[in-house]
């Protein structure tokens, strides 16, 4: 039997999915004392709240409710509209992440006497040899969830609880399904989680908001006829522009006027990226030096050499880094920094 008096306290953030819940059982195997908590982000998350009130009644953990729609719409919510309508591809997990999510997560853990918390990620936190707490690959090459946890910093990561970051998604399902959880089967959500109908761009127009709309340019500089608005694409796009070139065309670059600049297939590739917004995990700058970076959470990571300042070499070339998107950089299996995408050049 666990002795649960050396085993400190743990928040679990819950969702009512599968990951979140056998989060919980794991940990309460594990001898932790477990609390659960759902945040309700927008609107679009009510349904999460109560399919995270099913699982904790059916895990009989306590469950409270946190109310963070007014920092969402302040940090995720605004700025992605923003970055969409000035020609950008922001990702809204990484907004979300260290300024909402895990934020939310620490005062209430503060509030409710927990040392500890911990979400359904699939990833690890470990600590250096000179004491810096990191995230680190997980178990699971498929189900890597790094990348979305780079900017996280030493407050968080020093309570963080990543449990799942030792097992392949197959053993979790199979977990929920013993422990008879609603869940186990549940399909995972792949969607922008505000968004569910995935139409950012009928999400902005709803808002009000008017991303400017200007012409397709050609490879050779010719216009093409109007676009649809710069909301409605992301550089590397290749499918939905609605134009017949003879040959397969991709979007090269954005611009803030409106127009839309096409190049032809294989001359997407790019080596050299600009960054800014750099954070690392204890704050201090990242040296020079070689590092395997990805430009997109499900992207390989592949070697590029760092000035130390703001500027990425990738050798060989990547394809269709698009500003807005982060780059995350690794040294082993541990994340480093990160940075976000601001200029291209191949």
């Amino acid at each position: 039997m666990n002795d649960l008096s050396h085993k400190p306290s743990v928040l679990v953030g819950m969702s009512g999915g599968v990951d979140s819940s056998v989060t919980v059982a794991l940990l309460r195997e594990q001898g932790y004392q477990v609390q659960g908590t759902v945040i309700l982000f927008s609107p679009a998350h009510e349904k999460a709240v109560e399919e995270a009130k099913t699982a904790a009644r059916q895990l009989d953990v306590p469950l409270t409710v946190l109310d963070a729609r007014a920092d969402f719409e302040a940090h995720v919510a605004a700025p992605f509209c923003a970055s969409y309508c000035a020609g950008r591809t922001p990702n809204p997990c990484l907004l979300c992440n260290p300024n909402v999510k895990f934020r939310s997560l620490v005062q209430a853990a503060d509030r409710l006497g927990c040392e500890k918390i911990a979400t359904g990620h699939y990833a690890r936190v470990e600590q250096d040899e000179k004491g810096v707490w990191r995230v680190c690959r997980p178990k699971s090459d498929a189900r890597d969830q790094t990348y979305m946890l780079y900017g996280l910093g030493q407050e968080v990561l020093s309570r963080l609880l990543l449990p799942l970051g030792e097992y392949q998604k197959p053993e979790i399902r199979e977990m929920a399904r013993q422990a008879q959880l609603e869940c186990a089967d549940a399909p995972d959500s792949m969607e922008i989680c505000f968004i569910p109908d995935g139409d950012h761009a009928a999400y902005i127009a709803a808002r009000g908001l008017h991303a400017p709309a200007g012409q397709f340019i050609s490879p050779d500089g010719k216009a093409l006829g109007p676009n649809l608005g710069i909301d409605h694409y992301t550089v590397g796009q290749r499918k939905g522009l609605g134009l017949a070139l003879g040959r397969p065309a991709f979007v090269r670059e954005i611009r803030p006027n409106g127009d839309v600049l096409l190049g032809w297939s294989g001359e997407e590739f790019f080596r050299k990226v600009w960054l800014d917004h750099f954070v690392t995990p204890d704050g201090q700058p990242l040296a020079a030096g070689e590092y395997l970076v990805k430009i997109r959470s499900a992207a390989k990571a592949v070697p590029a050499e760092w000035n130390g300042s703001d500027l990425l070499t990738f050798t060989p070339a990547v394809r269709a880094p698009a500003p807005g998107q982060s780059a995350v950089f690794y040294k082993g299996d541990a994340v480093v920094g990160g940075g976000v995408i601001q200029q291209t050049e191949r």
